[in-house]
């Protein structure tokens, strides 16, 4: 069996991370088993859903690495759902049904104040249609047929059909809801694998007697558990944290998918540069049953060290073109973001302020450029400046090498000054010494 999954948003807003993350898993299970991964766009809804958000949605996927194989639109397959829909009025699992909201609210609240269950109760066959009122229409579920499956997260689900209600599938005007229209565009684009959060779990009950109806063996079904944040469920913050936010942020696209790929499973977060390599690794099994807690500062943490693993070829398009792999060899390791680069560039080719020291550091980044003046550059520069100044100073630790590291390049802390100090040069390093040691 080829694997075909899809990710189904809708084009009512950007994309989150809560659904990047159900996104990356319908993605990743594609690419292991060499399966297809499907784009739809659910945009029944021709009220909230606009072009912009559209737009928005397939430029965030491919910005994440996660461009669709193939892409499809609700709204244009209506042809499809009318015929499919005909076909189950026939064979009378459709139905036509007059309730107002208030109506079912109150009749809710009365099977709930009897502490009964409450399910939508069927009218007698034959029962009359008031007059002057469209209906809505319902999926008649079989009470004789349990519903079952094995998920492929939470194991063996059971339904007893007669504790659901008939879900509405149509409304007075014509328009559809979510559930049918999914189910009949699964079984027409070959759909194999669901995966979705567990939130919709009793949605797969209904939709499996669907694709029963339909004459279609249902796929297999993935419910993830939700993701959530240190003060509950997704909250609005974390529903904006998105790509737009990695962006401003100068986050690399892998730091959040490698967090979201991981977080809720058994396996570690780590930073892994590819997507081909996550999708290796990936697997249902490893997935728990508690929710997933998303943090914002583990994605930080994770991009700093895919940083500091990334080769040059890896980055290079994204770096100034002045750039070469000695440079980011020397400045990778202490990066958080990659447009730090560009900063760090300058301290390494460009000219800095010389900083504010005290009388003896300055005593000591004199004695320094002497020693520099000449050193061979071409050996390892760094080590002999130190050791030589150790011997005439007698100084040590952080009094020999803090007033090196501001006076060669301007900043408390950094990378290795090993690395640096070789790709700022012999004739910039004693200039910047000298500099610092008048000011």
């Amino acid at each position: 069996m080829s694997v075909v999954t899809r990710f189904a948003p809708s084009p009512t807003g950007r994309l989150h991370v809560g659904n990047i993350r159900t996104a990356l898993h319908n993605f990743l299970f594609a690419r292991k088993n060499g399966g297809t991964f499907i784009l739809r766009i659910d945009d029944t809804d021709a009220v909230r859903s606009t072009d912009e958000f559209d737009l928005a949605i397939r430029d965030d996927l491919d910005w994440l690495g996660l461009s669709p194989d193939k892409l499809v639109r609700q709204s244009e397959r209506f042809p499809l759902y009318e015929r499919e829909f005909e076909k189950l009025k026939k064979a009378g699992r459709v139905y036509a049904c007059y309730e107002t909201p208030e109506e079912l609210e109150l009749r809710r609240k009365v099977l709930l104040g009897r502490g009964l269950p409450p399910v939508y109760e069927r009218k007698p066959a034959g029962a009359p249609a008031p007059q002057g009122r469209a209906p809505h229409w319902r999926f008649r579920l079989d009470h004789d047929s349990p519903i079952a499956w094995t998920d492929l997260i939470r194991g063996e689900q059971k339904f007893d059909p007669k504790l659901l209600s008939d879900p509405v599938v149509r409304r007075e005007d014509g328009s559809w809801l979510y559930l049918l229209p999914s189910v009949i565009d699964d079984v027409d684009l070959g759909i194999t694998h669901v995966v979705r959060g567990e939130d919709h779990v009793s949605n797969s009950a209904a939709q499996i007697q669907m694709f029963e109806a339909l004459g279609s063996r249902p796929p297999m079904f993935a419910h993830e558990a939700l993701l959530v944040a240190a003060e509950g469920k997704l909250s609005k913050r974390l529903g904006s944290y998105g790509v737009e936010h990695l962006r401003e942020e100068g986050v690399e696209p892998m730091a959040l998918l490698d967090v979201l790929a991981r977080i809720g499973t058994s396996q570690p977060v780590e930073p892994i540069a590819s997507l081909d390599e996550l999708a290796e690794s990936f697997d249902f099994s490893t997935f728990g049953r508690a929710p997933a807690h998303f943090d914002p500062h583990e994605v930080e943490l994770v991009n700093g060290r895919l940083l500091h693993r990334l080769e040059f070829a890896a980055v290079a398009g994204q770096l100034p073109a002045t750039a070469s792999e000695q440079d980011w060899l020397a400045l990778r390791g202490n990066l958080q973001r990659l447009g730090d680069f560009a900063g760090w560039q300058q301290v390494l080719h460009g000219e800095i302020d010389p900083p504010e020291l005290g009388h003896d550091e300055r005593l000591l980044v004199k004695e320094a450029a002497s020693i520099a003046g000449r050193l061979d550059w071409s050996a390892e520069p760094w080590r002999a400046l130190a050791d030589e100044l150790k011997q005439t100073t007698g100084k040590k630790g952080r009094e020999l090498f803090h007033p090196l590291r501001l006076a060669l390049t301007g900043r408390e802390s950094g990378p290795e000054m090993a690395g640096l100090v070789q790709q700022i040069g012999k004739e910039r390093a004693v200039r910047r010494l000298e500099a610092a040691a008048k000011r």
